[in-house]
């Protein structure tokens, strides 16, 4: 298994690739063809969100227990909205939260990061169009939610789309641990393998509204456990085979 990771160097981001336990700079295409080149000196390294996707297809309610703890019906049908592009940031930069919103919360997910153009995908077929694995957070100013009905505000402001750090290649979907802390205490721990619509049907059902481009994202949902971050705080995602994505929480 592939984990790829994009370093800051220089205005910009270069990819390099983890493979057998050695960091190399990548060479080739990203979403094609490439292969590990020259070592990469690992002391000071700055690591971004490993890729800048044109949009976060989230995906609500996708856990029974968190459906629970929202005291919402299971949906029918995936519950689809969007992240813009200018919520992303990578690990350790800092979750601004905004005053006068009321409470933000915390969400940890599993998200799909795709490999390739993607229009009305099968399921069968979904594997075939995804790059690979990574961890996000779907940072939720909760009482705007509630207040909109619709959730584009209260997910949609600057720095509430931290992801990272890699991109774990090759990794099966369908049962991997996840967790979510704050502050060094566990507050979510849950199992892919607990999520109402898998990531097959969910690459079939976005697919049928709306082209994927390479590097875009979907979301899979959080489990039960969600609450509170205030500025001081520090939020973890821990995901199986993919690694931590750490952000302290700042006043914006």
């Amino acid at each position: 298994m592939d984990r790829i990771y994009r370093i800051r160097n220089g205005m910009g981001g270069r990819y390099a690739v983890e493979r057998g336990g050695n960091l190399s700079w990548l060479e080739g295409n990203v979403f094609g063809d490439y292969e590990p080149g020259a070592p990469v000196e690992e002391k000071g390294l700055k690591f971004m969100a490993p890729v800048a996707p044109s949009k976060i297809v989230a995906i609500g309610l996708n856990y029974r227990d968190h459906a629970a703890e929202m005291k919402k019906a299971l949906p029918e049908e995936p519950l689809m909205f969007m992240k813009p592009s200018t919520a992303v940031i990578g690990p350790e930069d800092p979750i601004r939260v905004p005053t006068g919103v009321g409470e933000i919360h915390y969400e940890s997910e599993l998200a799909v990061v795709i490999g390739r153009t993607a229009t009305r995908v099968k399921a069968a077929a979904a594997r075939d169009y995804v790059l690979g694995l990574t961890c996000l957070n779907d940072v939720t100013a909760r009482d705007l939610q509630r207040k909109d009905v619709q959730y584009t505000r209260a997910k949609g402001f600057d720095t509430f789309a931290p992801m990272g750090p890699c991109i774990a290649v090759g990794l099966d979907s369908g049962s991997l641990a996840i967790e979510g802390w704050v502050n060094g205490d566990k507050k979510q721990s849950s199992n892919t393998n607990q999520l109402i619509f898998p990531v097959d049907q969910l690459i079939e059902f976005v697919t049928a509204v709306m082209t994927l481009h390479p590097g875009d994202v979907i979301t899979t949902g959080t489990p039960s456990g969600v609450g509170p971050l205030k500025p001081g705080d520090r939020m973890m995602v821990k995901i199986q085979d993919i690694g931590t994505l750490s952000n302290p929480v700042v006043e914006r």
